[in-house]
Formats: structure tokens, C-alpha cells, sequence
């Protein structure tokens, strides 16, 4: 009897670890991971679309699976393994949930590489200005059929963030149906060297354009916008 109830125990306490081990490797969704509160412990895998520069040990990445985005701020990385972070590299995130200014992210976070996947852009144009659009947050989107608005009272189509040596975003506005909204370029992500900056700097009020890029969120949508062409 006390043989069988040594072996009970034992087994018990096998699951009971086994039990916390499934835990700690448990792979929240996306539906999960917005549902949980700030500052839970999370694990998601899912897929590079893009990042910032890496600086300091750290890059911030734009990522989306086959259910949902998320924005990865200042992952813990190697400068090696931030050149192997391309579009369509698969990684395992641990980190912490958070949000500032409404931009939900991860936080803290470190990494593993796994396997790819590269999602298409989704025409979120209809839903601007509706309350559904923020469930796309952080999501891969395009924008269609956008006319480009002047930016401030000086009637110009865009504005930089630091207009003396071009180091810092670009903005501009665009409208459809009547309605305007602020997009921007981010620096760290898009550089003054890229085609995305140079289309925004050649934009005129009027221009009708097609973009893509990724649906952040600044107290309200503020697309990082990563392609403009003109409207087909």
C-alpha cells in the first residue's frame, strides 16, 4: 500500500510539473493576447513584415501571423541575428503585453527563430473612420484611392519632423470620402534613402495614391506607411 501510494504521489507531482511546464509554453492567439491585461506574460509566434533599425541590442518590430499583427518594441537582439530578421522570418516572442498612447505591443520581449510566413496587404480602406478598424491594429494594410491633402497652413503636401537634415518622420494627409487622416513615414523604418520617402517628398496636393504599410496607432490610426504609387 505504501508502494502504490509512493507511485500516486509521484505521478502526481509528474503532471502537476508537467502542467506548469505546458503554461509557461503556452502560445497565446491573437484574440488572447489583445483579450489579456497589460503587463501579461505572453509568448506568440508569428512573422517579421518589417523592422527599425537595430541599435544598442535592441529592434523593434512590425509582425503578423495568420490571425492578427503585433508591434514588438525594442526586442532584445543581436546585431547578427538583426540582419537575419527579413520578411517572412518566423519567430517564437516572449515579452510582456503594453500599450502606450492606444498602440498595443510587446514589451521586454526576446526571441527564437521558427518557420515563415508573409501575409498579404489587407484593403482596410473602408473601414477608416469606423471603430472596426483599430481590430487590424499593427496588421500588414493598404489604402486605396487616397487624395493627398495639404499638410498645414503653408499648403505643402507633407511635413518633416526635422526639415534641417532629414533624420527623423515625414508626414502628410490624405482624405477620402471627406473625411482626413494623418500617415506618416517613420524614419527608423523607411529612411530618406528609400523609394517610400522619396514618393511622399514628391507628392502634390490632389495626388490620388495607393500605400501600404502597417496599421500603428497614436492616440487614434497612424498608419506607417511603407509604399505609395499612384492610384490604379
Amino acid at each position: 500500500m505504501k508502494k502504490l501510494t509512493a507511485v500516486l504521489l509521484a505521478l502526481v507531482l509528474v503532471l502537476a510539473a508537467a502542467s506548469v511546464i505546458a503554461e509557461e509554453d503556452k502560445l497565446f492567439t491573437h484574440d488572447e493576447f489583445m483579450a489579456a491585461e497589460n503587463d501579461t506574460e505572453v509568448r506568440v509566434l508569428t512573422t517579421v513584415q518589417a523592422t527599425q533599425s537595430w541599435w544598442d541590442g535592441k529592434i523593434t518590430v512590425y509582425a503578423q501571423g495568420p490571425d492578427g499583427a503585433y508591434f514588438i518594441y525594442n526586442m532584445a537582439c543581436s546585431e547578427e541575428d538583426a540582419a537575419k530578421l527579413v520578411p517572412g522570418t518566423n519567430i517564437l516572442v516572449h515579452g510582456f503585453k503594453g500599450e502606450w498612447s492606444g498602440e498595443i505591443e510587446i514589451l521586454d520581449a526576446t526571441f527564437e527563430f521558427a518557420t515563415a510566413y508573409i501575409p498579404e496587404a489587407e484593403d482596410v480602406t473602408a473601414l477608416l473612420g469606423t471603430d472596426e478598424l483599430i481590430n487590424h491594429q499593427n496588421e500588414f494594410v493598404a489604402f486605396k484611392g487616397m487624395t493627398v491633402e495639404a499638410y498645414d497652413e503653408t499648403g505643402a503636401a507633407f511635413a518633416y519632423k526635422n526639415a534641417e537634415n532629414k533624420t527623423d518622420d515625414l508626414y502628410f494627409k490624405v482624405s477620402k470620402d471627406g473625411q482626413t487622416y494623418d500617415f506618416c513615414v517613420e524614419f527608423y523604418l523607411c529612411g530618406q534613402d528609400t523609394d517610400v520617402y522619396k514618393a511622399v517628398e514628391a507628392l502634390n496636393v490632389g495626388d490620388v495614391i495607393d500605400m501600404e504599410g502597417f496599421l500603428y496607432w497614436y492616440n487614434g490610426a497612424n498608419p506607417h506607411i511603407t509604399k505609395v504609387t499612384p492610384a490604379q
